[in-house]
């Protein structure tokens, strides 16, 4: 590929990135450059100077390597899964982030020979309800030998059997999305900004999406409560929850999930969501629950405390130092 090409791309996934439009950049940059003269960059019809070139990086946050680093492995785009809530130019820049990231990530597994390919498939399972949804989720936490033991770091899990987790700071609003890049290699893409209870639920509803296999007719509602369902049991199985607070409940007092909330990593509203879904408390008490969190402020705040740390996706830069190490990289590249 020439460099005028690399640039081009680099500089309109820069933009992207950076949720800007071509006047946007033009503004940012004091219009130092014209919306036409940006326009020819990204098609590769016209290369900047070296004043406008760092004019540029200062303006996108980047550095001017970036515009020239050679696309060493080919990623044809990530489709993901289901429209988002997000502006246009969000969901843009989340997806340029991610082929970013991506791109870094596959490279370094190739310098390294690491062949860490997604190959669970449950495809042979059609999932119609909440029993089903559960099934797979003990399935994959035997074929993934964990037992019923709280699993410690999702992140660290999902990473260590082929999926890309990627963190991302964003809107309040964004949970979380899930797909494949270049159709083989799958992503997971959690807001970073959210609680650790919700980062580590949203990423196994994601997986949900990733791996169970729904009728083509079944509504997207539908789909969205069986994700959640499959991700409650992977976080604490029902014959745990069963065993720690009994099969039948008149009511749960807020003192027995907190420590459940601790192990587990698990927030009480999805505890009492799975009470409610197992049959330990009625569809009356669960409403009841919601109503007094709803009325009292104090009793909301208690419910919706954090108290599980924070994750990180740490995997590629382990990597990196690896390669470090191993003298497969040189310091610079590894910068």
């Amino acid at each position: 590929m020439m460099a005028n090409d690399v640039f081009s791309r680099r500089l309109k996934s820069a933009r992207l990135m950076r949720g800007m439009s071509m006047d946007n950049l033009c503004e940012r940059m004091k219009n130092a450059v014209s919306k036409q003269s940006i326009s020819k960059y990204e098609t590769g019809k016209m290369m900047p100077d070296s004043t406008t070139l760092i004019a540029l990086s200062q303006a996108l946050g980047v550095n001017v390597d970036f515009f020239f680093r050679p696309y060493t492995v080919s990623l044809d785009g990530i489709e993901f899964r289901k429209k988002s809530r997000l502006r246009v130019s969000s969901l843009k820049a989340i997806k340029e982030k991610v082929l970013d990231e991506i791109e870094r990530y596959l490279e370094i597994e190739n310098l390294l020979e690491i062949d860490n390919l997604f190959n669970v498939d449950y495809s042979d399972k059609i999932v119609n309800n909440p029993e089903e949804a559960r099934e797979i989720a003990v399935r994959l936490r035997e074929d993934w030998k964990l037992g019923e033991d709280a699993i410690s770091n999702i992140t660290f899990l999902l990473e260590e059997n082929g999926i890309k987790v990627i963190q991302i700071e964003t809107e309040d609003e964004f949970d979380g999305l899930s797909g494949f890049v270049n159709e083989v290699h799958p992503v997971i893409i959690v807001n970073k900004n959210a609680s650790a209870e919700r980062q580590r639920f949203t990423a196994l509803h994601e997986l949900g999406h990733l791996l169970l296999n729904f009728n083509s007719d079944m509504l997207d509602n539908d789909k969205e409560r069986l994700c959640s369902i499959f991700a409650n049991e992977m976080l604490l199985p029902a014959s745990q929850f069963i065993e720690m607070v009994g099969s039948s409940r008149k009511d749960i007092s807020l003192q027995e999930l907190i420590p459940l909330q601790m192990q587990y990593g698990l927030s009480i509203d999805a505890m009492m969501y799975k009470a409610k879904e197992l049959g330990i408390i009625t569809e009356q008490r669960h409403k009841g629950y919601c109503i007094k969190k709803n009325r009292s402020s104090n009793f909301r705040k208690q419910v919706e405390e954090n108290r599980y740390p924070q994750e990180e996706s740490r995997r590629f830069q382990v990597l990196v130092y690896k390669a470090i190490s191993q003298e497969v990289i040189s310091i610079s590249k590894a910068s």
